[in-house]
């Protein structure tokens, strides 16, 4: 039984955000889905390279200064 719940948490053809065999009252960090990366400029500007791990922070409710 343990060796069919690692081939199904470590099936890497088709990630998913969760892995497939998920046990309650544990914390789970969805898998980083990769799509679009930033340019090299970009990435150094904003401080990552991946778009979705771009979470600026205004310091005031969300908003812009």
């Amino acid at each position: 039984m343990a060796n069919d719940m690692n081939e199904q948490m470590c099936d890497l053809a088709q990630p998913t955000p969760l892995p497939a065999v998920t046990v309650p009252a544990m914390a789970y960090v969805p898998y980083q889905q990769f799509s679009n990366i930033y340019t090299p400029e970009q990435g150094f500007d904003n401080g990552t390279i991946f778009p979705e791990l771009n979470k600026p922070f205004y310091g005031r409710r969300g908003e812009p200064r």
